[in-house]
């Protein structure tokens, strides 16, 4: 039977431009449903390689505000608008996130109004479509239930000045699956990804010679080493662990570590499933996570 619960990874980079891994980003799919979890770099080409026209999605979830993680959403909302067929929004863009979501919305709505108010004018595209709504939490709980799919804000630790900062857990058809984002080691994580079919984690790991670096010492202070991620693994025992947002720093002298260290390191402290993730990896979650990388077919 084909699962029509499935979560695409479409970016599992980081800031760093990089033509691989595109910024974070995650397309959750659930029987009618269509989410977009944060929208970095590339989230539209993305979508297009996979056949997704942009102008379908119910709503765009944002985790924190860090522009990683939203410089792709001007993209997103604007040419999600447009009369192509990859575009064609004929309803509000909607958006859901922490406070600041609003804020981050109308501020994107001053600086394109020149532009939406020439293709008004000149390509007549619908109203509509160009409008958003923007729905706003503070605090942890269900921030999307709809078509049977059950979406759980639940708060994560990003770093003592970046709040707020959440992940998100999506429960369909008696399965679940769980987007820790951008944190530190969080018990809170472990809470909600405790039995998931498929827990998706962020990482970040850098060579000892790198991490006499303060610049570095403090990204990976922010973040989750695989030592740490094999803990959380470990005791929330999900069917499927899976890394993104692959925090990998290096300079021209030294290299970033190599996905066999970041499993190897992890598997000090956990010997379940693990995949490391790629752009356009999609994970169909049924009474097994079946994964599916990238093959360049729709």
């Amino acid at each position: 039977m084909v699962s029509d619960f499935r979560v695409t990874l479409l970016g599992t980079g980081t800031p760093i431009p990089r033509p691989d891994r595109f910024g974070p980003s995650t397309l959750i799919e659930a029987g009618a449903n269509r989410l977009l979890i944060d929208a970095g770099r590339g989230a539209t080409i993305r979508l297009y390689q996979l056949g997704v026209p942009i102008g379908t999605l119910d709503a765009l979830l944002m985790t924190h505000y860090h522009s990683d993680h939203t410089n792709g959403i001007p993209d997103v909302w604007l040419t999600g608008w447009l009369g192509s067929v990859y575009a064609r929004r004929r309803t509000p863009f909607r958006v859901i996130g922490p406070t600041g979501a609003k804020v981050l919305m109308e501020n994107l709505q001053r600086a394109y109004a020149a532009d939406i108010k020439i293709r008004l004018l000149d390509e007549q595209l619908p109203p509509d479509g160009i409008k958003v709504e923007v729905a706003e939490f503070d605090r942890e709980g269900v921030v999307y239930d709809q078509g049977g799919l059950k979406v759980i804000a639940f708060e994560v630790d990003h770093g003592d000045v970046i709040k707020p900062a959440y992940g998100y857990r999506f429960e369909y058809g008696g399965r679940a699956a769980v987007l820790s984002s951008d944190t530190r080691y969080n018990n809170n994580v472990i809470k909600h990804g405790t039995g998931a079919d498929l827990l998706v984690h962020e990482v970040a790991s850098a060579r000892p010679e790198l991490m006499q670096e303060a610049h570095i010492q403090r990204i990976i202070a922010h973040h989750t080493t695989p030592h740490e991620a094999g803990r959380v693994f470990t005791a929330a025992q999900p069917k499927l662990a899976v890394y993104t947002h692959l925090v990998l720093p290096a300079t021209n002298a030294i290299p970033s570590p190599t996905l066999d260290d970041v499993i190897a390191e992890t598997r000090q402290t956990y010997a379940g499933p693990l995949v490391i993730g790629e752009d356009l990896m999609s994970f169909a979650i049924g009474d097994e996570v079946t994964v599916k990388p990238w093959d360049g077919a729709q």
